[in-house]
């Protein structure tokens, strides 16, 4: 390595020992371990079959049984996990002879019975299969992908496990290689172009990899940015990802798979606002609503490498690039401030209270009215060199 690069990732280096100082290697390990088997999978489903015909057997209403997903009664935080379902917690019933609720059970064993013929067939579906199989009975593509984690949670199976899949919404480039479940060998080495996230994250395997760090990109907008400027070439070797917004389920299982392997730092680069600390949190942290999958979502030593609050006023990012706080943003920002994570992130609240106190949020394009290659040319650089993270 040049005295450059040494300079350049000095700091990074020092980063990646202190996480591995606090990695619980055999926590770790356990996160990891737990795949069901098919047939444990089929036995499960034929239990809630089971149950169904016991009841109607009975001359009694067959009623299911969900987890409330969307409570947060329901969840609680752990720092080596993030959000996570409890074990005692508060559920939904579904039942049968309710007009409010027939169609949505017809629904669910419709999917069960999908599920069940894809994991005995050793063949997989995607969302999207699942609901133009029976338009009519579905209503939307929405409520399929309701049902499926609801039978993901009820099951105690990973979504994955179903032999479900997701099209993937996010992108990644830069110094990694894998290879596909089915053999086909993935290079995301390109400077122009990026490669989609795999829809079948748990089966990628042979990863070869010799980054630095992962950075995590909310926006789309600014990860082709960071492409057109070659951002993965003059900061090589490193990873960048973007789930394009709020991110998908496989965007996150990408970035704890990567986690996994690499035990490389993970910096978000999002915006100055709440929402982009909120998509940050749910890579870092996890969400109320896929809890239940925690362990395999959350990586929590992601750190946020920017765009702080602080930097506008430390770069001194002109007033008319900067966009006042609505009213909806500032009850986003008091919730996030409430949540039991940031309890452990004293540095993180103080950036958040300092955007309660100017007012004002700006999105990361704002740093090209300092100049039009300011992010990678200079902000960027500058901040992975002297460890300019919290």
């Amino acid at each position: 390595m040049s005295t450059l690069e040494a300079q350049l990732f000095s700091e990074i280096d020092k980063l990646r020992v202190q996480l591995m100082n606090n990695v619980d290697f055999k926590a770790e390990s356990q996160r990891s371990v737990g795949e069901i088997s098919p047939d444990e999978i089929l036995t499960r489903i034929e239990g809630v079959i089971l149950g169904i015909v016991t009841c109607l057997s009975r001359d009694e209403v067959p009623i299911l049984v969900l987890p409330n997903r969307s409570s947060r009664a329901n969840v609680s935080f752990d720092s080596a996990v993030g959000l996570q379902m409890n074990s005692e917690r508060s559920v939904t019933s579904v039942r049968s002879d309710c007009p409010s609720s027939v169609t949505k059970f017809a629904q669910i064993l419709k999917i069960l019975s999908v599920i069940y013929r894809l994991v005995q067939s050793n063949s997989y579906a995607t969302k999207r299969d699942i609901y133009y199989n029976n338009t009519q009975l579905f209503g939307s593509q929405r409520t399929v992908d309701s049902i499926i984690d609801d039978m993901s949670c009820m099951l105690k199976v990973p979504r994955r496990s179903l032999h479900v899949l997701a099209t993937s919404k996010g992108l990644i480039s830069g110094d990694l290689c894998y290879l596909e479940e089915d053999g086909t060998r993935i290079d995301c080495h390109s400077n122009s172009a990026a490669v989609s996230v795999s829809p079948n994250i748990t089966g990628i395997r042979n990863i070869v990899s010799s980054a630095k760090f992962i950075m995590i990109v909310e926006k789309d907008a600014t990860f082709q940015r960071l492409l057109d400027d070659d951002f993965c070439t003059k900061l090589s070797p490193c990873i960048i990802i973007t789930g394009k917004g709020v991110p998908d389920v496989n965007s996150r299982l990408m970035v704890r798979k990567l986690w996994d392997t690499l035990h490389i730092p993970i910096f978000a680069l999002v915006d100055a606002d709440p929402h982009g600390i909120e998509i940050m949190c749910i890579y870092k942290y996890g969400s109320v609503a896929m809890s239940f999958e925690a362990h395999s979502l959350t990586v929590p030593s992601v750190m946020w490498l920017g765009l702080l609050p602080s930097d506008l006023q430390r770069l001194r990012v002109p007033e008319d690039s900067l966009i006042p706080l609505t009213k909806r943003d500032e009850s986003k920002l008091s919730s996030l401030l409430k949540r039991p994570y940031l309890t452990i992130q004293p540095d993180w609240c103080k950036e958040m209270e300092l955007m309660q106190q100017s007012k004002v949020k700006a999105e990361i394009q704002s740093l090209s009215s300092i100049a039009p290659d300011f992010l990678t040319n200079i902000y960027l650089p500058n901040k992975l060199r002297y460890g300019g993270w919290v």
